[in-house]
């Protein structure tokens, strides 16, 4: 036999709002996360001369269509 409490909340659309709001702003947070790491490691091989002007512009352009394919996932 279960133990089952069932309770009635009543939400305004106010507070769905903010809670929505909230996760999104948690969302840009970790995506810029993400995106910042990704930077870096782009600079630290472009500044530890792993890469050349050619190979950092192409780094540049592949990262750039990562970025790419990602937001059309989303949609």
């Amino acid at each position: 036999m279960r133990n089952i409490e069932t309770k009635v909340m009543k939400t305004t659309p106010e507070a769905i709002e903010s809670l929505l709001n909230a996760a999104r702003m948690d969302e840009r947070r970790n995506r810029a996360a993400v995106f910042s790491s990704r930077l870096n490691l782009l600079a630290e091989k472009i500044a530890s001369g792993a890469a050349n002007s050619i190979e950092a512009a192409e780094l540049i352009r592949e990262e750039a269509e990562e970025i790419q394919k990602q937001a059309q996932e989303l949609h």
